[in-house]
């Protein structure tokens, strides 16, 4: 019921941040690996998205996580480009589900509260809570890997307050 390895994903056709964060008994975390999928622009967007689902297929098989977290798509002014984010994480819920792993989908103003205690941080803010607050020495300098760290980050916050309160 709570979750000791997640995936966190910051979906995206040309770039999709990817990372492995497993909870500690005591509440901390760790980054397992973290990356960012990158596809070719020149690529037909099935294509693009094929790689992306097989990224999360691999990282779901390969670290056999208890669920993946996913950044929610916000629409904006650009509607091009949040077709391509809604189709980036279709196929991610894909992998997810053809895995039997649940998924928890999660706003970009939770994932700030969750892990800086402000809704409005700045990527600067999200990255120095990760490193001083929740003690993760080892994250990836791509923000789109960055992001998808916070974002499991984020789930494992959850997932310990649901342990605490079923207590």
């Amino acid at each position: 019921m709570f979750d000791r390895v997640v995936i966190g994903v910051d979906p995206g056709v040309a770039a999709t941040g990817l990372a492995v964060v497993a909870g500690g008994p005591g509440g901390g975390a760790g980054v397992v690996s973290a990356g960012t999928v990158r596809t070719r622009a020149g690529l037909p967007e099935p294509e693009r998205l094929r790689a992306v689902y097989r990224a999360v297929s691999e990282a779901v098989l390969a670290h056999r996580p208890e669920a993946v977290a996913v950044e929610r798509l916000l629409w904006g002014r650009n509607v091009g480009s949040a077709m391509g984010v809604a189709r980036a994480t279709g196929v991610v819920l894909l992998a997810a589900a053809e895995a039997g792993v649940g998924v928890f989908e999660y706003a970009p103003l939770e994932v700030k509260l969750a892990v800086t205690g402000n809704g409005a941080a700045g990527k600067r803010e999200v990255r120095t809570a990760l490193e001083r607050i929740h003690g993760l020495a080892d994250l990836p300098r791509e923000a789109d890997a960055a992001d998808a760290v916070a974002v499991a980050v984020c789930h494992l916050a959850q997932s310990r307050a649901l342990r605490t309160a079923a207590r």
